[in-house]
């Protein structure tokens, strides 16, 4: 099935360096695992949600998944994990994090997984880099494209 992930990180790991090099590192550990990556973004910093203070280095890949949705989840979880990854506050600074965004276009709500991930439409760190490797993709609930859900988001509001 065609996959969206999207990859963040905003502390240096020990092993793989700074940030955009933990990216790296994890699309090399997500292909090792059986991820078959199609499409990378480019590497964009962006600026931190709630209190890190640190920027982010955030890309997106599209890509092909043989196993279930739970097991690709497992994945993402296992190494975040592996990479240093800790439960903590929400929002906090991260080592790694993986988010799974999309499933072709399936929708799922099952205990620990919601695809697509429901704030999507609320993350141009994650819609600017989905743009660039899945352009043609639409939300199954809404039928928007990514283009039209950044186009919304990134749309003047008026003030009260």
């Amino acid at each position: 099935m065609e996959v969206a992930v999207a990859l963040g990180s905003n502390v240096p790991h020990g092993t793989h360096g700074r940030p955009r090099q933990v990216l790296r590192a994890a699309v090399a550990a997500l292909r090792a695992a059986g991820l078959e990556v199609e499409r990378l973004s480019p590497i964009v910093e962006t600026a931190p949600l709630g209190p890190s203070k640190r920027r982010y280095a955030n890309a997106a890949l599209k890509g092909r998944w043989r196993g279930g949705a739970l097991e690709l989840l497992a994945l993402l979880k296992r190494l975040e994990r592996a990479f240093g990854r800790r439960r903590g506050r929400r929002w906090g600074a991260r080592v790694l994090d993986l988010d799974l965004i999309a499933l072709g276009d399936a929708q799922l709500r099952l205990k620990g997984l919601e695809v697509p991930h429901p704030r999507l439409q609320q993350r141009d760190f994650v819609l600017g880099p989905l743009e660039t490797v899945w352009p043609g993709w639409r939300h199954p609930r809404t039928g928007l494209s990514v283009r039209q859900m950044r186009a919304r988001l990134k749309k003047p509001r008026a003030v009260d």
